[in-house]
């Protein structure tokens, strides 16, 4: 058909950016990927050159791109890496230094230096931000740039630099520097924005050093953030959606009711729950975010964030050799009968939710003289699972116990894996027909705006199941298997009563 219109949706990631064209179906018709290297300059940092970002970005859009007619492309949708901060001069469009990524433990002294200088301080951050102070958000790698890269924090003051997550650096350029703008499930990544209020927050900015002056105006998730300059693709396209990775993984799995809940399984680990018009703040250590914005009312959503999950079967296929690809790895799982006592805590990064410990540090425990690669493997998958189970745990602490999950991300194409997943939650777990509902959420974004999709109710009736899990594990097992679990990370924890 000849009518038909196309939404393109840029998946910019940790690890890779990818670039996919839906139709009006959410199906996928075209897609494109490439990786971009990974940079480690001390322990514990973890950078991305932002001209590896850009350039990757739109050889991939430019790939996926030519196997459709432009003139029928409507509109572009934009998801991201969250929390990773780029800082860059205003007239050049060049960043300062290179991007800090989402993972970087960098500003973890600034930040334990925070919370003992005034022990109410995080208390206060987190009714505001709904967020922690910890080295994982925005504003402590800002403060680092600031005083680190000589003369940046006077050139901000100065109004010549500006600052963005991933996204908002992609808009600068695909605007070619005309728009300066995020979304508000991007903004409440940083500590500087008022969940509660919707805008950048005077005090968090000076807590964090922050110079309002460097930061992009917070639209809706679906609205107009400008136009692509014709030279780069051919012609001018409207960018009408932007979601931070997570919240845009939830829009495309249909999460718009209260109590409705995912877990996307990519580089880490990331479970929304939809808490609706309410603002939910957790007794036990997740966060409270936005979950989208449409038509300026918000809908909130509860986070809970694991920094390894995926980047644990890259480990094993980068650090230690000892599989070719991620493919191999439900195979040699499967081939195991129970894990021999093998359990991998993957703090490459530190601990995230509900441990928060920045300082902790990845171990494998039960090592002996047979344990061999089928064991690494599977006490990777694994621990992905029991670091979801640490979440739910949080949740259910919390008053929350979801009877399913829907899940998505790379991971779950491993059958063992969301079967394991349902055995360790005791609970079922959906997959999908379109597991890559990160892009997704953001093209139904940029549908919406676009008139594409008259409504989320037109939006859901897209979402198909491909296959549901069910628990099948002795509940004396589970109970093993879990202890053993609890026994692994309390002896990685430097705070173990965090």
């Amino acid at each position: 058909m000849t009518d038909t219109r196309y939404i393109l949706a840029i998946d910019q990631g940790t690890t890779s950016s990818r670039a996919i064209v839906f139709d009006e179906n959410g199906r996928s018709v075209s897609v494109a990927q490439q990786e971009f290297p990974q940079h480690f300059p001390n322990s514990g940092w973890v950078e991305h050159d932002p001209e590896d970002l850009w350039s990757t970005v739109v050889a991939v859009c430019k790939e996926a791109l030519a196997r459709v007619d432009i003139k029928q492309v409507a509109a572009i949708g934009i998801t991201n890496q969250r929390e990773t901060t780029v800082v860059w001069d205003r007239k050049t469009g060049k960043a300062i230094y290179n991007a800090i990524v989402w993972q970087d433990r960098r500003t973890a002294s600034l930040c334990h230096d925070l919370k003992k200088g005034d022990p109410k301080l995080e208390e206060a951050v987190n009714a505001k931000s709904g967020l922690l102070i910890d080295p994982y958000f925005s504003a402590t790698k800002v403060a680092w740039i600031l005083d680190h890269v000589s003369g940046a924090r006077a050139r901000a003051e100065q109004g010549d630099l500006a600052f963005g997550t991933v996204d908002s650096f992609l808009l600068w350029r695909l605007t070619g520097g005309k728009s300066h703008a995020t979304d508000a499930t991007n903004a409440a990544r940083t500590n500087l924005f008022n969940i509660r209020e919707n805008a950048w927050d005077d005090t968090l900015c000076k807590i964090f050093r922050v110079p309002q002056t460097m930061l992009p105006e917070v639209k809706d998730c679906a609205a107009d953030f400008g136009v692509t300059d014709a030279d780069l693709f051919g012609a001018e396209i409207p960018v009408l959606g932007m979601a931070g990775d997570q919240q845009a993984a939830a829009f495309g799995q249909c999460c718009f009711e209260p109590g409705d809940i995912k877990s996307t399984y990519g580089t880490g680990c990331f479970v929304i729950l939809n808490t609706g018009e309410e603002a939910v703040t957790s007794r036990h250590r997740l966060l409270t975010t936005v979950g989208y914005r449409l038509n300026g009312k918000t809908s909130y959503a509860i986070e809970g964030a694991i920094f390894v999950a995926g980047a644990a079967v890259q480990w094993l296929r980068d650090g230690l050799g000892i599989i070719k690809s991620a493919a191999e790895t439900e195979g040699l799982a499967k081939s195991l009968e129970d894990n021999h006592g093998v359990y991998l805590v993957p703090a490459f990064t530190g601990l995230g939710a509900p441990y928060w410990d920045p300082d902790a540090r990845g171990a494998i425990f039960g090592l002996t003289r047979d344990t061999g690669p089928r064991e690494f493997v599977r006490a990777a998958l694994e621990s992905v699972c029991y670091q979801t189970f640490d979440l739910f745990e949080a949740m259910a602490a919390d008053g929350v116990s979801p009877k399913a999950v829907r899940v998505d991300g790379g991971m779950v194409a491993n059958d063992w894996l969301c079967q394991m997943l349902s055995d360790v939650l005791g609970i079922s777990v959906e997959r999908p027909e379109v597991t890559e509902t990160t892009a997704l959420g953001a093209a139904y974004l940029a549908g919406l705006q676009a008139g594409i999709y008259r409504d989320l109710d037109h939006i859901s009736a897209n979402w198909h199941l491909d296959a549901s899990f069910e628990p099948k594990i002795e509940a004396a097992r589970r109970d093993g298997l879990l202890a053993g679990w609890k026994n692994a990370v309390g002896r990685v924890q430097t705070d173990p009563n965090t």
